[in-house]
C-alpha cells in the first residue's frame, strides 16, 4: 500500500513541481498528504475519500441541471480541489 502512495505522491507532485530547497520539500509533501487524505477521492470504496463519509447522492433533476462547481487550486496549480458552491 505504501508503495501505492509514493508512486501517486510522485507522479502527481514531484513530476510536475521544481523543488527549491528541503522547507519547500516539506511543504508541498504536506499540502500533498491533506489533499490526498481529505479531499482526492479513491477510487477503492465508491469514490469514498478516506476520512471523510459518502456524501448523499443529488437525485433531484432540479438540482443537477444547476450545479454550482468551484475548483480551489492547491499548490499553485498542480492539484485542484473540487466542491460544490454554497
Amino acid at each position: 500500500m505504501f508503495d501505492i502512495v509514493l508512486q501517486t505522491c510522485r507522479h502527481e507532485l514531484l513530476d510536475r513541481t521544481l523543488i527549491w530547497n528541503q522547507r519547500h520539500l516539506l511543504h508541498a509533501l504536506r499540502e500533498f498528504e491533506e489533499f490526498y487524505n481529505g479531499h482526492r477521492p479513491h477510487q477503492g470504496i465508491a469514490n469514498a475519500r478516506p476520512l471523510h463519509p459518502l456524501p448523499a447522492p443529488i437525485a433531484d433533476p432540479d438540482k443537477l441541471a444547476r450545479l454550482d462547481i468551484r475548483r480551489r487550486p492547491r499548490l499553485g496549480v498542480i492539484l485542484h480541489e473540487y466542491e460544490h458552491a454554497a
